[in-house]
């Protein structure tokens, strides 16, 4: 069984101090690394939700040891309140969301999250519902995805691109993540050595596209400090600057809000040090934020 290393892992034990307290929420849980951190860390009880029903499936696996402990519910993060509401819970005792897409979904087959491998056009977190990417390309035309490609991926190239994957999709030649990258490769004339692919923005912003990622992220977090008990802390991990600059400007203006009370413990984001990107390279662009509900 692949295991995800949790991001930040020391970084959010520390911030949510769950030693005695009586609920955390893991509101991304992934395949269980950072629920695990927290029941080993005293967390009396933790709850645990994500959208994607594989990965779900593995974490199940790997907190079989605190089955008594830990429940873990098949639902969006955003569902965050209704999932609270359904258990008769008004608040909880910490809260951690990591935004990170992971390990398992890159490297298993079929998902279609990586360029480095050969997979059909999917990138869903739940494929039990929505359209594929391969659906969602089927019918948009090279001045919306453009746009889809700029926005969530910041990719200056985004014309050229869009306009390589639209002539790739109408010449029947794009059914695979290999088939899209190298569309997005044309498109971009590559003038000596690149740190990362080519391809990396725009698969970034497909698969924010597809599972429409940023859509009620600042409803979420204000969600969340409402159902903080006092003392109580939330913790964010996020990995690009879009979702970066959500969660820095709505903590900022809950911190100046006044209802409910909170402070913000990160001036300056966490990032995870040279032994931890050594160890997983991914981490390397993590950012950790963090708010206390003060009353």
């Amino acid at each position: 069984m692949i295991l995800h290393e949790p991001v930040l892992r020391s970084e959010v034990t520390q911030l949510l101090a769950p030693e005695g307290r009586g609920l955390v929420v893991d509101c991304t849980v992934g395949s269980g690394g950072h629920t695990q951190a927290l029941l080993e860390a005293g967390a009396t009880k933790v709850l645990g939700l994500d959208r994607d029903p594989e990965v779900l499936a593995l974490a199940r696996k790997r907190l079989a040891p605190w089955a008594g402990r830990a429940q873990l519910v098949h639902a969006d993060y955003r569902s965050f309140e209704s999932v609270l509401d359904d258990r008769g819970l008004d608040f909880v005792d910490g809260a951690v969301a990591d935004f990170g897409h992971s390990t398992i979904q890159l490297e298993s087959e079929g998902r279609g999250f990586s360029f480095r491998r050969e997979d059909p056009l999917d990138m869903r977190m739940d494929r039990s519902q929505g359209p594929t990417l391969a659906e969602r390309l089927a019918d948009i035309d090279a001045d919306a995805l453009a746009d889809v490609i700029y926005e969530y991926g910041e990719e200056r190239h985004s014309r050229r691109i869009a306009r390589s994957i639209i002539a790739a999709r109408d010449a029947e030649v794009l059914s695979t993540t290999t088939e899209l990258a190298t569309a997005v490769r044309r498109a971009i004339r590559q003038r000596g050595y690149r740190r990362i692919d080519p391809a990396t923005r725009t698969f970034q912003a497909l698969r924010i596209w597809v599972n429409d990622e940023l859509d009620g992220l600042e409803r979420f977090l204000r969600a969340v400090a409402n159902r903080l008990r006092a003392g109580a802390r939330l913790a964010i991990i996020s990995f690009h600057s879009l979702e970066d600059r959500i969660v820095k400007y709505t903590l900022r203006e809950l911190e100046g809000g006044g209802d409910p009370a909170v402070r913000v413990l990160t001036r300056r984001p966490l990032r995870p040090d040279a032994d931890e990107v050594q160890r997983n390279p991914r981490a390397r662009s993590a950012k950790l934020r963090a708010l206390e509900r003060m009353t």
